[in-house]
């Protein structure tokens, strides 16, 4: 290989002696590249080019995007965009290559050159600017040159309906300009901003409203990925591993708006793991036998509470994708589904006979119907499974076709603040089991202070195995104290308590909430914080002071 790549110098050289032309030959560092397919040396070549000019194309399209008529996510490429479109160089539309759009500029007389659709036109150009009216086909030559491959491409919001050739025509008339683009960051000025110069040259209107750049999937060097570097995994072999559901949610589990992703396998196995849950939680809710009798009492409160949380997250979700968040989305899709729905709800409705009554049943498979319309486009295909085998389905039907749940505005969440209490306070008796080595089949009793969780004393009871709830009349006797927001709590002691080790623990924690409240008081003494800062802030950090003293 070697031999061949520079036989062809060689041979220069020996030809070049044998005329007496040569007059020395000397070792040259320079900057001449190598071919990334060949790993040959680059030779460079002058030639002749055609050139478009650009200045008269350029303004409207600067304006449409600083105006914000089109709009950029994230708003960090619209400087990106600002500066090559403020330095921009007529545009080398021709290429050497023998496929593609032949430049339209035929050649008589040797070097002059007319421009035309098609040859006919260009004869009759060519007679006229000549004066040669016994010119023929035969005396023109069209230019050997195809055009720039973004040539064609910027004409793609218009040339896609046929908006070149017809351009009132209805589907032209209908679809441009659409709403959204879905690009990489690397072709911003190559084809984005082309097509916009483009859609205002002929159509006098932006092609499309919104821009969405993705990030660009990077190796662990950050290279980008791609064949010639070999560099990218099997996309076949990770969706044999982990299901294509899975390899989709990992590239947006870490992949925020026109930010890089560095891929990590590891991101493909949590996606195949949410997968997993999602097939396991129909399993367990398809598994429940219906029994004839009314709703269970316990049921009551985390359906209200679950269908408030599922709204709320509805609500966040539209905001979040009319953001162009798509990550976001799918970020609270993941602990709505894994965390509040599979660990929380059904871990708390779930019977232990697998006998459930018939409207925590329905209310249950109408969460879970919900949730896999919310989540269809990041996982369409177990979603699409699963939503088959919910219900008996007509020819056709498809989760694609269902109807965006609709969100309720004005929604009373007063229900959220208890139950982020509620799992507050199950966290820390969990804690403490865990802290005391206390086994979950003993049982414990809770007192409380405060009435208002005594409604979900069920809740307590099923979750962390408790005999009783009860409003604490004395604070005699063996009783282990704990705070959770600014409400105490009591364990009466049926086991025994390293005194020496509760007093480390109680120390480290005096001195968190020592430090912790002399960093507040700092702030609100600080004439220029008081001075500056947002009322909110201000208002925020009082508050924080108040419920660290009330610990």
């Amino acid at each position: 290989m070697a031999k061949e790549k520079w036989f062809a110098r060689k041979k220069i050289i020996e030809d070049l002696k044998l005329l007496g032309q040569l007059d020395k030959i000397e070792v040259i560092k320079n900057k001449v590249g190598f071919s990334e397919r060949t790993d040959v040396v680059i030779e460079p070549r002058l030639s002749t080019q055609w050139f478009m000019n650009m200045k008269d194309l350029v303004n409207p399209a600067i304006d449409s995007v600083m105006d914000e008529v089109i709009k950029f996510y994230p708003k960090k490429m619209i400087n990106t965009y600002r500066y090559w479109m403020d330095n921009i160089r007529d545009w080398c539309i021709s290429r050497q290559l023998w496929w593609g759009h032949r430049i339209p500029v035929f050649y008589y007389q040797e070097s002059k050159y007319v421009v035309a659709e098609n040859k006919a036109e260009a004869l009759i150009l060519a007679r006229k600017e000549s004066g040669n009216i016994k010119l023929s086909l035969n005396d023109l030559t069209q230019d050997v040159d195809v055009l720039d491959t973004w040539f064609s491409s910027w004409l793609w919001p218009i040339s896609v309906f046929d908006g070149i050739r017809n351009p009132n025509n209805a589907d032209f008339s209908y679809y441009y300009p659409t709403n959204d683009l879905v690009t990489g960051p690397d072709i911003l000025f190559f084809w984005v901003a082309r097509m916009i110069m483009c859609g205002y040259e002929f159509n006098q209107k932006p092609p499309f409203k919104n821009v969405y750049f993705t990030g660009i999937v990077r190796d662990e060097k950050r290279r980008k990925m791609s064949k010639s570097l070999g560099n990218s995994p099997d996309p076949i072999e990770l969706i044999d591993k982990y299901g294509a559901d899975g390899v989709r949610t990992a590239m947006l589990f870490a992949s925020p708006a026109g930010n890089d992703l560095l891929f990590d396998e590891s991101l493909c196995e949590q996606g195949g793991n949410f997968a997993n849950k999602i097939w396991n939680a129909y399993r367990l809710i398809d598994s429940w036998k219906v029994s004839s009798q009314d709703r269970l009492d316990d049921s009551l409160e985390i359906i209200d509470w679950f269908d408030k949380k599922l709204n709320q997250d509805i609500i966040r979700l539209n905001h979040c994708f009319k953001e162009f968040r798509i990550s976001d989305c799918l970020m609270i899709l993941y602990k709505l589904i894994w965390h509040e729905f599979c660990s929380t709800y059904l871990e708390i409705i779930k019977p232990s006979d697998k006998i459930i009554d018939p409207i925590t049943r329905e209310k249950t498979f109408c969460f879970f119907e919900t949730l896999l319309i919310l989540l269809h486009p990041f996982m369409p295909f177990i979603t699409e499974d699963i939503w088959q085998k919910m219900d008996k389905r007509n020819l056709g039907q498809s989760i694609s076709f269902s109807q965006w749940p609709q969100a309720r505005v004005n929604d009373n969440t007063s229900i959220l603040l208890r139950f982020e209490h509620l799992f507050k306070v199950i966290a820390a008796i969990r804690k403490i089991r865990k802290d005391k080595d206390i086994r979950f089949k003993e049982k414990l009793v809770l007192l409380i202070e405060d009435d208002s969780i005594l409604s979900l004393q069920d809740i307590l009871k099923k979750t962390c195995n408790l005999e009783s709830v009860d409003l604490v009349t004395s604070e005699k006797g063996q009783l282990f104290p704990f705070l959770v927001d600014e409400y105490r709590y009591f364990i009466p002691l049926t086991f025994e308590l390293d005194h020496l080790k509760e007093i480390e623990r109680i120390d480290l924690q005096i001195n968190y909430l020592q430090g912790f409240l002399n960093s507040i008081e700092k702030k609100l003494t600080n004439s220029n914080f008081m001075a500056n800062a947002p009322k909110k802030e201000i208002v925020m950090e009082k508050k924080k002071k108040e419920n660290t003293i009330l610990k």
